[in-house]
């Protein structure tokens, strides 16, 4: 079982940054593929990055690329997403995840299996 958690979130103003960090299971996330996703209220979650661990590819939804990189430590077994020039429409709960499995689409909720428990973030 893959357990995860996201650290990071907060509140900031327009134009600030916000630094997100999911840590991992010991070297298993190089087994695996993993995603930040976000979710506003009466909204549907969406893919705001993932990254492939071990061809270290990344993907990117088209709202906030430019603005955000996912990125990996391999020291801590952490991935994170660091989130530039933070707008108000990035307002959301923001979850990492991973799966084991093939991740078939790197940005879809339904490639996903295991989830943490989120961190919000709030822009103003």
């Amino acid at each position: 079982h893959v357990q995860l958690v996201e650290s990071g979130g907060g509140s900031a103003q327009a134009g600030e940054s916000l630094n997100l960090s999911c840590s991992t299971p010991r070297n298993t996330y190089m087994r695996n593929c993993i995603g930040w996703f976000r979710q506003s209220p009466g909204k549907e979650r969406e893919g705001v990055a993932a990254v492939y661990p071990r061809s270290h590819s990344t993907y990117y939804a088209d709202a906030v690329k430019g603005r955000f990189i996912i990125s990996e430590d391999n020291d801590k077994n952490t991935v994170s997403l660091q989130m530039n020039n933070l707008q108000p429409e990035d307002t959301a709960m923001y979850n990492c995840a991973a799966v084991t499995d093939y991740c078939s689409v790197p940005l879809a909720t339904h490639t996903f299996r295991y989830w943490g428990q989120g961190t919000q973030v709030t822009v103003s």
